[in-house]
């Protein structure tokens, strides 16, 4: 009998392959030839998978986004509402992509940033997974509003998207040695503090009043 082939399994298999290449050589550097040889295996057996290069990519990096989300969840504590702050502190984490042991994937991310400014696939993809990001940052900001003993209680859609934009600056400013890991974590951690404090001071006149 022919042996069973998982194309899941080898979809996977040329993703990390395309994302090692990119990461070595940029995304100009990843040539179907060489996915094939550092997935181990056939031409064909790529394009039997991907019709063309950019299809590939964006596989790929469909497949990155995925594999932050995964670990969202994992470190995403359960439990009542009051977990909700340690909840979204820990997935800004995941989604700056601070740690050494994620590097690889920066670079990789960042450079599909950049050939998205070039190519509306890619763009269309990227923003799919940031629109998501920023639904998941929403609703964390919310929860954690409901749940931390305080007077402020932030827009969540407003903090999400600012949350979005930190996470993202600080990937590029590790990844370029601009800011050191924790530095950078040091940043995301007051950012995430001050989200809860009262502002100090008297509150601003209301229009009309002077």
């Amino acid at each position: 009998m022919p042996r069973q082939v998982d194309h899941a399994d080898r979809r996977r298999r040329i993703a990390e392959a395309v994302c090692r290449l990119a990461d070595e050589r940029g995304l100009e550097g990843v040539t179907l030839r060489d996915v094939a040889a550092r997935a181990e295996v056939s031409m064909g057996a790529v394009q039997r998978c991907f019709r063309t290069k950019e299809e590939m990519l964006l596989f790929a990096v469909r497949h990155i986004g995925d594999r932050v989300v995964e670990r969202v969840g994992a470190r995403t504590p359960g439990g009542p509402a009051r977990s909700a702050a340690a909840a979204l502190g820990h997935a800004a984490a995941e989604v700056a992509l601070l740690g050494e042991e994620h590097r690889a994937e920066a670079r990789v991310w960042l450079a599909f940033v950049a050939q998205a400014a070039v190519s509306e696939p890619l763009a269309a993809s990227l923003k799919a997974d940031y629109a998501a990001l920023q639904e998941m940052f929403t609703r964390l900001v919310a929860e954690a509003g409901e749940s931390v003993a305080h007077a402020r209680r932030p827009d969540p859609s407003h903090e999400a998207r600012t949350l979005l934009a930190l996470t993202d600056g600080l990937t590029a400013q590790v990844l370029i040695g601009h800011l050191a890991p924790e530095q950078a974590r040091e940043v995301l951690h007051r950012h995430l503090a001050g989200l809860w404090e009262r502002p100090e001071g008297p509150p601003p006149d209301a229009p009309g009043e002077r």
